[in-house]
């Protein structure tokens, strides 16, 4: 399948900046994105692909505003998305219990927690800083975990949603992402991992939270998204019930910390990597 690679150059570049746009874009298709300062690299299927619809969204940024935009297209061909995969793609073992690893990696030594996971395209292993800060605080929930109605919000590839049902969460574990294709992503590597009867994926937003169902939501998406969607998330979860976050920058802590607050969630404890930070709240009885 052939792809379109969006250069978008963004004046003057600043991460939320970044961000802004590619929430804007979101809805046009756009499957992956490559943050590479000045610019911001957008991928879309080529056969859905129209560049109307990006201008009409990026003019938003018009003249004498305080961002402007530009962009410029690349047709990526046709590849070996399989060989390249696997080239690139190492296993990760986080705190020593938990690994994650695709189908074609043998003889890795034991950890409590094996997840395989084996994306649909090329873009998101689900190998990055944020998803080992959410794995972080999952291992160090166990106990909370274990017996809990757990929803796992922009689930990608399924990697939370799976291991909470290996923790022994609550079954269901419902993940919940408004792109098909990881929806259809999470639900095979479920499969893989012999937990498909134990999670329900379905397509949407934070519309669909039922008030008062979970004892713990899961995250692990960015800044504005997670603002934005606060309410809902203090909306779904029980009283005592535990937010975990993740998919924003350091110095994003105060603003996610204070939509937190506002919606009657405390910060129960922290993490830092690589200028990633995850947060988890727990909702105040």
């Amino acid at each position: 399948m052939e792809y379109i690679e969006t250069d978008i150059t963004i004046t003057p570049f600043s991460e939320n900046a970044a961000e802004i746009v590619m929430a804007m874009i979101d809805d046009l298709g756009y499957e992956s994105y490559l943050i590479e300062a000045p610019l911001l690299k957008a991928f879309i299927r080529k056969d859905i692909f129209s560049e109307p619809n990006l201008k009409t969204v990026l003019s938003m940024f018009g003249p004498g505003g305080e961002t402007a935009v530009s962009y410029s297209l690349t047709l990526i061909p046709e590849k070996n998305w399989n060989a390249i995969w696997e080239a690139s793609f190492d296993p990760v073992v986080i705190d020593g219990k938990c690994t994650i690893k695709a189908s074609f990696h043998k003889g890795l030594p034991k950890t409590k927690y094996t997840i395989t996971i084996d994306p649909e395209m090329a873009f998101g292993t689900g190998h990055h800083q944020t998803t080992v800060l959410m794995v972080r605080a999952m291992l160090g929930l166990e106990r909370e975990i274990r017996g809990r109605q757990v929803l796992d919000m922009g689930c990608g590839t399924g990697i939370l949603t799976v291991l909470a049902a290996k923790m022994k969460a609550s079954v269901p574990v419902h993940a919940v992402d408004n792109d098909p294709t990881a929806v259809r992503s999470a639900t095979e590597n479920a499969r893989k991992n012999r937990a498909g009867g134990m999670v329900k994926v379905l397509c949407g937003d934070a519309s669909l939270i039922q008030r008062g169902r979970y004892d713990i939501i899961m995250a692990n998406i960015n800044r504005n998204v997670i603002t934005e969607d606060m309410p809902d998330y203090a909306r779904g979860l029980r009283s005592g019930g535990l937010l975990i976050t993740s998919g924003f920058y350091d110095d994003d802590r105060g603003t996610v910390e204070k939509a937190a607050s506002d919606c009657g969630m405390e910060t129960e404890r922290t993490d830092s990597l690589e200028g990633w930070a995850g947060i988890v709240f727990r909702k105040r009885g």
